[in-house]
């Protein structure tokens, strides 16, 4: 059963830690009492952290089930203003947070050895690679969110006395891909079908290198990661684990849900559901119309198979400006529930972060960064995406890529190929940071409300109100 609670984001941090100080100070230690440092002793306890960890992270209408109104100001979602108030993303900060703490102490007690009397080693090396392989994802959500972080590992001594600062993103991305490695390094590189939807060491290879990518643009803007970028989207693309699904239409279907493109989403089921279907459908369908797309994007869309797979512009041959209400654009790719489950409000449908599709086109950008210009891999990377999204025939509006372009060009064009294919997975709004073209994308009429500080989500006041030591990012 999904947590409900809400808790303060220091106190979602530190309280087991604030408990466990305090029970030092009683004359008397129960036998009974659990701490974080006698609870995890068993397999089943470690892997119990890792779903409470993601708990936070995908809840009914909440976390990233809901998480939408987060990313709302790039250029895909409807509604966007670029108007950043204090809080703004509050709710993913005590998320992920919370994953991490929860993470912080399992690492904490297979490290002092908790386990060696329950578990062979060779089972603690792969659920310490799991738990470091949620903990790195969760860092790198908030390191492109906020920047500079509070670092909290499981060797954190008393934090909350402690006052922590903020350190740098490098410092951050340090333990990010500390964490990934050893994932990479110990995880299986296949799942049995009782653990469908766990990571695997191809997982681990792709987040490795979509944070190499990341840390080669900005606001690090170290070059030398690209060639690391495209080394580890290589492997993953060489080990033929992953691959496309063939047609467009299936590709977001529930039978495609745990493979072969999907490589780790949030998964639902019928006792673990996914937020209301109707938040996706318009009203002339008997939904909400909770989130839809920005008309001037769609307007940039090429027409092609993949556009009627993924993006809801007419019904019944009626197209949106026509339509009597909500005279716009809606997502698709998320519609593809039974209209039973869409009945009983009960969508058991895949969030996907991170797909085959997205570590081919980070293998492209980089592979072109590094090389000064795109090979022919790179190219032929990129195109089996195109080749898809035109239903393997020529596409005039949306035609393949050549090594004879230049650098420049072929980035612009993958970067581009990143927001049709990828629309609406919570990585547009990543894509336009990491790039420094948030300005640019925007639509026309709130350009005006833009400024660098759009770039950095607020810290959160009650932590800074809690610990004066964290500081504002800049223009809150």
């Amino acid at each position: 059963m999904k947590n409900k609670l809400l808790y303060n984001s220091i106190l979602l941090l530190f309280g087991v830690i604030i408990i466990a100080a305090s029970c030092k100070k009683l004359d008397e230690a129960p036998k009974s009492f659990i701490t974080p440092e006698n609870f995890y002793t068993t397999q089943s306890q470690v892997e119990a952290s890792f779903a409470a960890s993601m708990n936070y992270l995908w809840d009914y209408w909440g976390g990233y089930g809901y998480g939408q109104g987060n990313f709302i100001n790039d250029d895909q979602y409807y509604g966007g203003d670029l108007v950043i108030e204090h809080n703004f993303g509050s709710d993913l900060w005590n998320a992920h947070y919370a994953a991490i703490l929860n993470l912080n102490a399992a690492i904490g007690a297979m490290k002092k050895g908790n386990l060696a009397n329950t578990t062979t080693p060779d089972v603690v090396d792969q659920l310490m690679a799991e738990a470091r392989f949620l903990r790195g994802y969760n860092y790198f959500m908030l390191v492109r969110m906020f920047g500079d972080l509070p670092l909290i590992t499981e060797d954190a001594q008393d934090p909350v006395n402690a006052k922590i600062t903020r350190s740098p993103v490098a410092d951050v991305y340090k333990l990010i891909v500390d964490d990934f490695t050893e994932a990479a390094n110990k995880l299986p590189a296949t799942r049995e079908a009782t653990e469908q939807g766990r990571p695997t060491s191809g997982t681990a290879k792709g987040l490795l290198a979509k944070a190499y990518v990341t840390m080669a643009t900005a606001p690090l803007n170290d070059a030398s990661n690209y060639q690391k970028a495209a080394d580890y989207a290589k492997q993953v693309m060489d080990e033929g684990v992953y691959s496309l699904v063939h047609d467009i239409h299936d590709v977001f279907t529930t039978a495609t849900k745990y493979g072969p493109e999907m490589m780790w989403s949030y998964n639902s089921n019928y006792e673990d559901i996914n937020t209301d279907p109707e938040i996706y459908r318009p009203g002339a369908l008997g939904g909400w119309g909770d989130i839809s797309v920005q008309p001037e994007w769609e307007q940039k869309y090429p027409a092609s198979p993949r556009k009627d797979a993924y993006l809801l512009t007419e019904i019944d041959g009626v197209p949106y400006q026509q339509w009597s209400d909500e005279q716009r654009p809606f997502i698709k790719k998320f519609m593809y529930d039974t209209q039973d489950d869409f009945d009983n409000y009960s969508s058991v449908m895949n969030m996907p972060i991170l797909r085959y599709a997205d570590v081919l086109l980070i293998y492209a950008e980089a592979a072109n960064m590094a090389n000064g210009g795109p090979t022919q891999a790179a190219v032929d990377a990129v195109n089996q995406i195109i080749d898809r999204a035109n239903g393997y025939v020529d596409n005039p509006q949306h035609p393949r890529l050549t090594t004879s372009m230049s650098k420049e060009a072929f980035d612009a064009a993958v970067i581009e190929e990143r927001n049709q294919e990828l629309c609406f997975e919570f990585d547009r709004w990543f894509d336009l940071v990491r790039k420094r073209m948030l300005k640019e994308k925007s639509i026309p009429s709130i350009q005006q409300n833009f400024s660098d500080a759009d770039y950095l989500f607020p810290i959160p006041d009650n932590d800074i109100q809690l610990n004066p030591a964290l500081t504002q990012n800049p223009g809150y």
